[in-house]
């Protein structure tokens, strides 16, 4: 399969070629997922869902044209071209349109793990149900499965160029997932967990099941707390929650097109010391690892802040050639149906030393946040949010009631520089992660 599709590719590049095209670039993807979901140790619905198709690129006269299809035939390759060269005719020219050259060197990753495909499906549906017994039997409490849900890819991604680019990989990928509902009374309250990786053996369903089950029950009875400045601190999953709120502001893209906070800022103080941020599309293990990215350029590790210091953004092709710098290898595609953008890969707070333990310890009075409501409807421009919460309160240093109705409102820029400790648990969610992370202190709005 792959080198009939590398032969398809390298035709419709020469095609292009021979019809006028100063520059042209294929990118063809082939995946399959499975994904499973399981209720009452009933399997509710199983989907597989299989994808094939060329997105092209071509430059002539300075101007871009993009077209796409999932006919991969000799004609339908033929017709693709001509799609793309007729919509060039319909874009400005623009000097920084480029492809990259081609390169010697990429990371050699273990992206691939045969099992995956070779594991019947059966043990796939028992890895879901696992998940949903062990959170009943942790706690009498826990009433509503909302869903256990297993899933898994693969693909094959093929990119090559007129400039002697010609590349591919393959890759495999899958997780688990639990959402429940535990109730006591009146009271009920949610709870999930996740595990996502490249390797089918790694999966800890009873681990996951505990957790999710655990997280629910622990806030049975939560209650709001009277309105105050007290120290936060944030789980891994809400500290990659507001990761996600910084990972696109830290674009050349949002930079250039002035919807970035982080805009003008390189060399400066934009977070605490103990905040260093890392995008690493090479990290071994890391689910949106790959060796080279959407273009075709290396996939690489780039320190984005370092010790609180703003050292630089993330860049494709077209806006590094914007700057005049090279491309960070951050050229993402949603599929072979988009162009690249800039986009985040593995993305993540480094942890620092102190375990969490530790960190609730040093506390006073404080909260300890598990959920955010709202997310969503935080400015990714200015950096302003307003929230509600809920978490756990601690008293001399130790976990004492469930809080619940409380709000946390303030600028994500002000949360980074009041972050006086990160942990050593750094947990990732899917391709973004942080540790446990602590800010000096924050209002807290409640009854």
């Amino acid at each position: 399969m792959g080198d009939n599709l590398l032969n398809v590719a390298e035709k419709a590049v020469s095609f292009a070629e021979e019809n006028g095209a100063d520059l042209s670039e294929a990118y063809i993807v082939r995946s399959n997922e499975l994904s499973i979901d399981v209720r009452n140790s009933e399997v509710e619905t199983m989907k597989l869902a299989e994808d094939k198709g060329m997105g092209f690129r071509l430059v002539k006269n300075g101007r871009i044209g993009f077209a796409f299809s999932t006919e991969l035939t000799a004609s339908g390759v033929d017709e693709l071209v001509q799609q793309a060269l007729a919509n060039a005719n319909s874009t400005e020219p623009d000097e920084n349109i480029r492809l990259p050259e081609s390169f010697s060197n990429y990371p050699q990753l273990d992206l691939y793990d045969p099992e995956i495909k070779a594991t019947p499906v059966e043990e796939k549906i028992k890895l879901a149900m696992q998940m949903e017994e062990e959170a009943r039997t942790y706690d009498k409490r826990v009433k509503i499965i909302e869903g256990s849900s297993y899933q898994d890819g693969e693909m094959e991604v093929i990119i090559v160029n007129s400039k002697g680019m010609k590349v591919n990989y393959r890759g495999a990928y899958n997780g688990i997932s639990l959402s429940l509902v535990a109730g006591e009374g009146e009271n009920s309250h949610t709870g999930f967990a996740i595990d996502y990786g490249l390797k089918i053996g790694k999966l800890n369903p009873r681990r996951v099941g505990r957790l999710a089950a655990e997280r629910a029950v622990r806030m049975l009875g939560a209650k709001p707390v009277p309105s105050q400045k007290i120290p936060i601190v944030f789980d891994p999953f809400i500290a990659t929650s507001f990761l996600g709120l910084i990972g696109p502001a830290l674009t050349a893209e949002a930079v250039q097109k002035g919807r970035s906070l982080f805009a003008g800022k390189v060399g400066g103080e934009v977070a605490s010391s103990n905040i260093t941020i890392i995008d690493d599309g090479a990290m071994p293990g890391g689910i949106a690892s790959a060796p080279f990215d959407g273009e075709g350029v290396p996939s690489s590790k780039t320190v984005l802040i370092e010790e609180g210091r703003l050292q630089g953004y993330l860049y494709n092709t077209y806006t590094a050639a914007k700057d005049g710098v090279q491309s960070t290898g951050n050229g993402v595609r949603g599929s072979f149906k988009s162009t690249p953008e800039v986009g985040i890969t593995n993305f993540y707070i480094q942890p620092g030393q102190t375990g969490p333990e530790e960190i609730i310890k040093d506390i006073d009075k404080g909260l300890y946040i598990t959920e955010v409501m709202g997310m969503h409807t935080a400015n990714p421009i200015s950096g302003d949010f307003s929230l509600g919460a809920s978490g756990i309160w601690i008293e001399n240093g130790e976990f004492t009631h469930p809080v619940r109705g409380v709000a946390i409102a303030g600028n994500v820029m002000e949360v980074l520089k009041a972050v006086d400790t990160v942990g050593n648990d750094l947990q990732f969610y899917g391709s973004k992660g942080a540790p446990t992370v602590r800010i000096a202190q924050m209002s807290v709005s409640g009854k």
